[in-house]
């Protein structure tokens, strides 16, 4: 792959990059060990900041970009390619010592670095894939209660709008899975779902508002249970919520929850409930890439900056209390509280003697 080619040079900085970097592209095997830290470091930021990546592309064209900046500024650039520089930078800034040495290699070393980081983020999301697939059959009902009909845990040709539990998460928000016309359609195939349609269990008690499309949106229990079952260790989906030394939250210093985990954890759970039993970007019928898309779409919507702070520190606080302290509300009364009243009304008083 020369960089020549994948990224041909134009006047018009808002036309020189595709948004191909943020797209799964081939899977190349790096010839290294999993305990490489590139590889360690790419299974970590595939599911925390952007997964369905294609590093190599993401290498290229970000070096390639910083030396336009200098002459330009990011935001003469469409948005699609906006976000890629944001996560190109987020993983230049996550990695100490990488800048340097993609911009003193040579494009040789720039794709083998990214096929590392490949190497780790497919790695982590084929093996997130494989537990999740008879980990959320556990999720579907409530504890004692069993699935009726049994669902295998090997085979998924079942799930999906197969079966009537799997169905009802999967149903779109909007359509109704207890109308017996609109269930046929989808099981059929009449009615074609698209990624942007999202699932009920994305929804808080599987409720979904028209008139209020945020109510709940992304609070599933399902979601959380996926969220602890990847982050914070199987086991702990049954209790109280913390970080194991075991989990992967733990062992990456992850103390909050972010969008692009809370994107990718739907992505998984809404792949586990299908009846698909490849993750392909191909694959037309999940459409998991545009799900994944526009997840992170939302959450990154400015105009939609308020919702999205209540949901992530709603989520943080679920996930990990003990390190979401400065988020919590103070209580009435407190000698915190009356410190901080004490000090905006200093600050109040500067305000008015400055005017």
């Amino acid at each position: 792959m020369s960089i020549d080619e994948n990224h041909p040079s134009s006047s018009d900085p808002s036309r020189k990059h595709s948004s191909s970097a943020l797209q799964l592209g081939p899977c190349k095997k790096a010839q290294v060990t999993s305990s490489n830290p590139l590889v360690l470091h790419g299974r970590h930021f595939g599911r925390t900041v952007f997964s369905l990546c294609n590093y190599p592309a993401l290498l290229t064209a970000g070096i390639l970009r910083l030396e336009e900046l200098q002459d330009s500024c990011i935001e003469d650039y469409p948005a699609d390619v906006r976000r890629e520089h944001r996560v190109f930078m987020n993983l230049i800034d996550s990695y100490p010592g990488l800048l340097d040495r993609l911009t003193t290699g040579e494009e040789e070393d720039v794709i083998h670095i990214g096929d590392l980081l490949s190497k780790g983020a497919s790695g982590a999301r084929g093996d997130d894939t494989k537990t999740l697939k008879s980990a959320v059959l556990e999720w579907l009902v409530p504890r004692g209660q069993v699935v009726i009909p049994p669902l295998s845990r090997n085979i998924k040709s079942d799930c999906r709008f197969n079966h009537e539990v799997t169905g009802a998460l999967l149903c779109p928000a909007g359509l109704d899975w207890s109308d017996t016309a609109t269930k046929l359609s989808l099981k059929s195939g009449e009615t074609v779902v698209h990624g942007d349609q999202w699932p009920m269990f994305l929804y808080s008690g599987y409720e979904y508002d028209p008139e209020d499309p945020w109510k709940g949106l992304l609070r599933g229990e399902i979601l959380i249970f996926g969220f602890k079952h990847v982050f914070t260790s199987p086991s702990s989906v049954d209790r109280e919520p913390k970080a194991p030394r075991s989990g992967n939250a733990y062992l990456h210093g992850m103390k909050s929850v972010t969008k692009g985990s809370l994107a990718y954890i739907a992505t998984q759970v809404r792949f586990a409930l299908s009846s698909s039993s490849v993750f392909l970007r191909t694959d037309t019928v999940t459409d998991s890439e545009n799900f994944y898309h526009s997840i992170l779409d939302l959450l990154e919507d400015p105009d939609e900056s308020e919702e999205v702070v209540d949901l992530m520190t709603w989520w943080t606080r679920r996930i990990f209390p003990n390190s979401s302290s400065s988020q919590r509300d103070v209580s009435k009364n407190s000698a915190l509280s009356k410190i901080r009243e004490k000090r905006a009304a200093l600050q109040a008083r500067a305000n008015v003697n400055t005017t």
